[in-house]
């Protein structure tokens, strides 16, 4: 059984930029909506010690901790997730 080979970066960004401007190559585009009003609510315990914390690091209110903290988390599982994706590539 033959093995197929594999190509590298720069034959892959070739092939792309040969067929870039013939439309049939492209596949139908992705329409994305923003979600209006997500809101979460938390466990009460939760809240609270959410609350505890944002008065520890003086935020002005639990809601800006509370969007400070998610923020940060996203920020760190995009990071994993694109090192997991390089590392599954290599």
């Amino acid at each position: 059984m033959k093995k197929k080979r594999i190509k590298t970066g720069r034959e892959i960004d070739e092939a792309v930029i040969a067929t870039a401007d013939d439309n049939a190559t492209w596949e139908k585009p992705v329409r994305v909506r923003r979600a209006k009003g997500e809101s979460v609510s938390l466990p009460a315990e939760m809240a609270a010690r959410a609350a505890f914390f944002a008065r520890l690091h003086r935020e002005p209110n639990l809601e800006q901790w509370i969007k400070k903290i998610v923020s940060e988390r996203i920020d760190i599982e995009e990071a994993a997730f694109a090192a997991s994706k390089r590392e599954l590539a290599t």
